[in-house]
């Protein structure tokens, strides 16, 4: 512990100095006084650097700053609107949730969300405006951030005409900053999935490429957004687009839908009458995939029942009529799915099935059509424990008709949310798992909390979400506004408040209606906690003017601990409680990890108590010492003595 106290830092993550210091524990050598050692920097890296006049670059007006946007750190805070937040039981007013929705701009709370939460995202799933020509409100202002926001609040008219030379560049540079902040807050298996219409499907792709590498773009699902209609002048607009992201995909699982009632009534129509699978549903699957490429050892023969043998169709056949007697393909064959030790164990264990047909695509040890098929067993038990099938890219399940009838039975005034089970299917192919995040910071209505909330209660696991939208002033005329909502982060809190009734009333009825030896459903955390962005709560010394009490006017203990514990890398879920030592009424932060003292009256009793209970760290205002130096050095003191004792640091810091 240093001889004096240190300010704890106001601003957020500076992500470019993390850079820098994971650049300097790779390649120290690199740095030197003034500043990095760029020819050096090439030759470490074999001076594998484009030269050419005409390398490709993907840029557009604006970049340099959409880049320096966001790299820019924030002094703003979020703070907590109580009044408005709601328990995980349900209760209004109550602030006992893991779930949280952020009232504010997007840029800034991912910008203050860093510190806290990176790393530790599994699935960020957006909708971002599609800039279809009409209302776009996310215009960023460079060097201008809590202002800019301000005075964005209520501006939802801020025309982006198709004719504008920047159409697209005002797109590419709102996005920009945003997904390269997203991707800091992502798990190492961590997905991020955006939505896309056409108009901006180009752009986006070559973003994310720039940002995530090509090599973690995982995949580009069409979802079929509607059914019938004529709307456009050469072709009907029925299809948009889901972008998949990975923050490194060699940690990715492989993704895994859930089987649907179709699916298994199709192809699980057979039932096993023997073996230890006795009883079982199983499908069938032909050993020899027409779409394989060639492959060394998985060409190779198999006897059939009548004691002829088969192989996939090509030219090139064993040397040898032998069960398992290999031979190298060539472009012109095809090859079986397995090579052969795999395809023995499943003969072995009874998983294979022979089948005469006339229509077979195998052919004999004479190279003329086989009388024979030879397939596998695919036991349904056995999918489902390894999490399900492989999904298409083609998703034609969930049309925008749906999120219509959603919206409509929860009685909320949107238009153009994405369909709840999307959502959930994102969730279930991903395999967001229990205690995980799932983040939306551009929410609208908040169908991926719904999504959430509905997928917790069918498979009896809490993952969590963070909302952010931006209150976009909803205009009395319309259909939000003659309900009575003000702004769209209303419409998006009393979506999940409804949505958290709706599976209330539904689990308590199912458990109502349970029979012996049935399992009850679980209620999950409906709840979710509401932050507001904001300037600081702290001011800020002017011309030399020194602050006793710098918290401003109007903020509460809660606006400056949840300020200090954003700086200092606290979840904003993390348990708060009021506590006493020796007395002196403070705040205790997850578990005792974290004390804040924000009261006059602190003593060296309390301090010593304090002390004793090994807080990791320690949060005092200046204003609780007032212009009494002499309990500064005793605090010091108390706890550096205690880290001599318990070999423990204990960070102490104030404002």
């Amino acid at each position: 512990m240093s001889d004096e106290i240190k300010k704890i830092d106001l601003e957020s993550e500076d992500l470019v100095d993390d850079r820098l210091q994971q650049l300097k524990a790779l390649m120290p050598e690199v740095f030197s006084e003034g500043g990095i050692d760029f020819d050096k920097l090439r030759l470490l890296l074999g001076d594998e650097v484009d030269e050419g006049d005409e390398r490709y670059a993907f840029t557009w007006p604006g970049k340099a700053d959409a880049i320096r946007q966001s790299q820019m750190t924030s002094t703003a805070t979020l703070r907590p609107v109580v009044e408005k937040s709601r328990g995980r039981d349900g209760k209004d007013g109550s602030f006992d949730s893991d779930n949280v929705y952020i009232e504010g701009d997007n840029l800034e709370a991912l910008k203050l969300l860093q510190r806290a939460y990176h790393g530790k995202v599994k699935l960020i799933y957006i909708d971002p405006p599609y800039n279809t020509g009409h209302d776009f409100v996310y215009k960023d202002k460079f060097g201008d951030t809590i202002e800019n926001y301000k005075e964005q609040t209520g501006q939802t008219n801020q025309s982006n005409p198709e004719t504008s030379g920047r159409f697209h560049s005002d797109w590419c540079s709102m996005m920009y900053p945003r997904l390269k902040l997203a991707r800091e807050l992502l798990s190492n298996d961590g997905v991020l999935t955006l939505s896309i219409g056409e108009n901006e499907i180009g752009n986006a792709l070559t973003i994310c490429d720039e940002l995530f590498g090509e090599r973690n773009r995982i995949a580009l699902f069409s979802r079929a957004m509607k059914s019938g209609g004529a709307k456009g002048t050469f072709y009907t607009p029925s299809v948009d687009y889901i972008l998949f992201l990975a923050r490194d995909v060699e940690a990715v699982k492989p993704f895994r839908a859930p089987f649907t009632e179709e699916q298994i009534k199709t192809f699980y129509k057979n039932t096993e009458t023997k073996g230890p699978h006795a009883g079982e549903l199983y499908g069938e699957e032909r050993l020899f995939k027409a779409s394989l490429d060639p492959r060394p050892n998985q060409r190779y023969y198999i006897q059939c029942p009548d004691s002829t043998f088969v192989i996939p169709p090509g030219p090139t056949l064993p040397q040898h009529l032998i069960e398992g007697e290999t031979v190298l393909p060539t472009s012109q064959d095809k090859v079986w799915k397995w090579i052969y030790p795999r395809y023995k164990r499943e003969l072995d264990a009874g998983r294979i099935v022979f089948k005469q047909t006339t229509s077979s695509g195998l052919v004999d040890q004479n190279g003329k059509q086989s009388t024979w098929n030879v397939y596998n067993k695919l036991y349904l038990n056995e999918q489902k424990e390894k999490g399900g099938v492989v999904p298409s890219n083609l998703l034609t399940q969930f049309e925008n008709r749906q999120s219509s009838r959603e919206l409509r039975a929860l009685r909320i005034p949107f238009d153009y949310a994405k369909p709840v089970g999307l959502i959930r299917y994102l969730i279930q192919i991903i395999g967001v798992r229990s205690n995980e995040i799932v983040l939306d910071f551009f929410s609208g209505s908040s169908s991926t909390a719904h999504a959430a909330l509905l997928q917790n209660v069918e498979d009896g696991i809490d993952r969590r979400f963070i909302m952010v939208q931006l209150p976009e002033v909803c205009e009395s005329s319309s259909e939000a506004g003659r309900q009575g909502y003000s702004n769209l982060c209303e419409i998006g809190e009393e979506r999940i408040r409804r949505a958290g009734d709706m599976i209330v009333e539904e689990v308590t009825e199912y458990n109502r209606q349970l029979k012996l030896g049935e399992e009850p459903k679980k209620l999950p955390d409906i709840g979710f906690r509401v932050f507001k962005l904001d300037e600081s709560g702290i001011a800020e010394p002017k011309n030399g003017q020194l602050l006793v009490d710098r918290k401003k006017d109007g903020r509460s203990d809660l606006d400056i601990i949840f300020e200090v514990m954003l700086k200092w890398g606290y979840e904003l879920t993390y348990p708060i409680e009021k506590t006493k030592f020796a007395g002196y009424r403070c705040y205790s932060v997850a578990a005792g990890d974290l004390i804040c003292c924000m009261e006059p009256g602190l003593t060296v009793d309390a301090l010593e108590a304090i002390a004793a209970e090994q807080p990791r760290r320690v949060f005092i205002m200046d204003s609780v010492f007032g212009n009494d130096d002499s309990l500064k050095l005793d605090a010091l003191a108390i706890f550096k003595h205690v880290e001599e004792q318990t070999q423990q640091k204990i960070e102490l810091r104030t404002v």
